[in-house]
């Protein structure tokens, strides 16, 4: 089921008229930070599974 740009604005006018602006912009911003912390933490994982390289 794929969205066109016309359904994307519809939903968005109704989350806008539903949460108001200032809230919306609130949760687009905690929704940020969200993801840069949990891209944070893949990679800090993904560094610490990573078997060290000893130099010879």
């Amino acid at each position: 089921m794929n969205f066109g740009p016309t359904e994307l604005i519809i939903i968005l006018v109704i989350v806008i008229l539903l949460f108001g602006v200032g809230r919306v912009g609130k949760i687009g911003g905690e929704l940020g930070t969200a993801v840069a912390n949990f891209r944070k933490g893949m990679n800090e994982a993904s560094r610490e599974n990573k078997p060290e390289q000893s130099e010879l």
